[in-house]
């Protein structure tokens, strides 16, 4: 249980590193030329790296709370129709 609450912790603070920090990460890593052709007009790859920040953040405070579990387990069981 502790483990995995330090792993949504730092979860969470790499996502708003993302989230915050998306103009370092444009300039040291550099534009993504398929994320350019498809979010060209919304800001790109800064769009990109924000959106994956807050995608990270969802996805390490379900991970921490035990929700990350039931709903792949739910979607699981309803795709391949287990149980």
């Amino acid at each position: 249980m502790m483990m995995k609450i330090v792993i949504g912790v730092l979860g969470i603070g790499l996502g708003l590193l993302f989230a915050i920090k998306n103009e370092w990460f444009l300039y040291n890593v550099g534009r993504i030329a398929s994320i350019e052709r498809y979010l060209g007009s919304f800001g790109g790859s800064r769009m990109f790296y924000q959106l994956l920040g807050v995608l990270i953040i969802i996805f390490s405070t379900l991970y921490m709370t035990g929700m990350l579990q039931k709903m792949l387990n739910g979607i699981l069981q309803r795709v391949f129709m287990v149980g």
